[in-house]
C-alpha cells in the first residue's frame, strides 16, 4: 500500500520479515503516529495479535505463520508456539488455518520460507479478491462499508477494500461510507486512512448513520470483510455487520462479503458455531486518541459505575449475504 511518510511516499505491506524479525505497522497509532512495531519471538507475536497491533483476519494469519517462523528459528517446542499463538484471538480462523499451513509444510530447515510463501500467497489471494470485486463497482455509486478490511487487515490489497483500489486504477469514479465501527473505531482511524492514501473519495459517517442513507438512496452497494465464513455461508465479521446486512436486505441493496478462502471453515455447519470473541469493557465505557499536547492517552466516556458490553463481532446468516467474492470470483 501507498503511505504518505515525513520522508515522502513509499510502499509498504502490513508486515514483512527484516533482519530475522517480523516487522509490523502499528495499527494502534495510525492515523495519529506511522510507526513500526518488532516482534523476535513468537510471544510478542501472539502479543501483537492480542493486543491488536495487528489485526484482521488475513493479517492475523500471516502473523501467526511468521510467529511460527520465529520459534522454529529459535529452536523453540513448536507445540507450545501453536498453542500460545492460536489463543491469541479465537474468532478469526485464518489464524488457525495458518497454524495448520505451517506445520505441513515446515520441514525442519525452511520456517522464514513456508511464512514468507503463505503470505505472498494471502497478498496475491486479496488482490485477486480486487480484480474480481471491481467490477461490482460502477461509475457514480456510493458504496458502504464496515470496520477496516483493507491492506492494514491483510499482507496487502485488503479484502473489502481491494476491489476500490482495482476501481480506482481502472478510472471508475465512485464514493465510499466508511462506517466509524465503534469501539476502536476502525473505519474512521484505519479505513479512512487507507482512503486517504489511495486518493479516493470518501465520508465517515457514525455507525447510526448507514440505515438512513439507505432509506433516502444514497447508498448502492455494500462490501464488508469476514473473520470467519462457515460451511452454510454464515458471516462472522465485526460488530454491527449484521445490522448493516439487514438493513441492505430491507432497502433492497446488495450486500457482498469479502474474504479469501482461507477464512472460509467449512467444517463448521453454521455460524451458531463460531466462537464471539468478547474484548475488555473498557473499550467500549472509554476511547483513545491524542490530546492537544500530542499525548496518546484514553479518556472515560461513560460513567465508571455502569457495566459495559463489549461484543468483538457478530454473525449474518447467509440468507443476507446477495454474495461472496473470493480469489476465484463472485458466488
Amino acid at each position: 500500500m501507498k503511505v504518505k511518510t515525513s520522508e515522502g511516499v513509499g510502499d509498504y505491506r502490513t508486515l514483512w520479515w527484516g533482519d530475522g524479525k517480523l516487522m509490523m505497522i502499528d495499527q494502534p497509532k495510525i492515523p495519529h503516529e506511522f510507526k513500526i512495531h518488532e516482534c523476535k519471538t513468537y510471544r510478542d507475536c501472539a502479543e501483537a495479535i492480542s493486543t491488536m497491533i495487528v489485526r484482521g483476519a488475513p493479517a492475523i494469519g500471516a502473523a501467526a505463520c511468521y510467529g511460527m517462523a520465529l520459534a522454529a528459528e529459535a529452536k523453540e517446542d513448536l507445540e507450545k508456539a501453536a498453542e500460545v499463538i492460536g489463543s491469541s484471538r479465537p474468532t478469526a480462523y485464518d489464524l488457525f488455518h495458518a497454524l495448520e499451513y505451517f506445520k505441513e509444510n515446515f520441514s525442519g530447515g525452511n520456517a522464514v520460507d513456508v511464512a514468507e510463501t503463505y503470505a505472498n500467497d494471502s497478498a496475491e489471494r486479496c488482490r485477486m479478491i480486487g480484480v474480481h470485486g471491481a467490477e461490482l463497482i460502477k461509475d457514480g455509486m456510493n458504496v458502504l462499508t464496515h470496520c477496516n478490511a483493507g491492506a492494514l487487515a491483510t499482507v496487502d490489497w485488503g479484502t473489502a477494500l481491494a476491489p476500490f483500489r482495482i476501481a480506482k486504477e481502472k478510472g471508475v469514479k465512485f464514493h465510499v461510507w466508511v462506517d466509524e465501527t465503534r469501539p476502536r473505531c476502525q473505519g474512521s482511524r484505519l479505513t479512512a486512512w487507507e482512503l486517504l492514501q489511495e486518493v479516493i473519495d470518501h465520508t465517515v459517517i457514525a455507525d447510526n448513520t448507514a440505515g438512513s442513507l439507505m432509506r433516502q438512496g444514497k447508498i448502492d452497494l455494500v462490501i464488508v470483510g469476514a473473520d470467519r465464513i462457515a460451511g452454510n455461508g454464515d458471516v462472522a465479521n465485526k460488530i454491527g455487520t449484521y445490522t448493516k446486512a439487514v438493513l441492505a436486505k430491507e432497502n433492497k441493496i446488495p450486500f457482498y462479503v469479502a474474504a479469501p478462502s482461507s477464512t472460509f471453515h467449512n467444517e463448521l455447519e453454521s455460524g451458531a458455531q463460531i466462537p464471539i470473541e468478547e474484548r475488555n469493557p473498557s473499550e467500549v465505557s472509554g476511547m483513545w486518541g491524542f490530546n492537544k499536547s500530542g499525548k496518546f492517552g484514553r479518556i472515560q466516556i461513560a460513567p465508571a459505575e455502569s457495566k459495559c458490553l463489549n461484543l468483538a463481532f457478530d454473525v449474518t446468516p447467509a440468507k443476507y449475504v446477495t454474495g461472496y467474492i473470493t480469489e476465484e470470483g463472485v458466488d
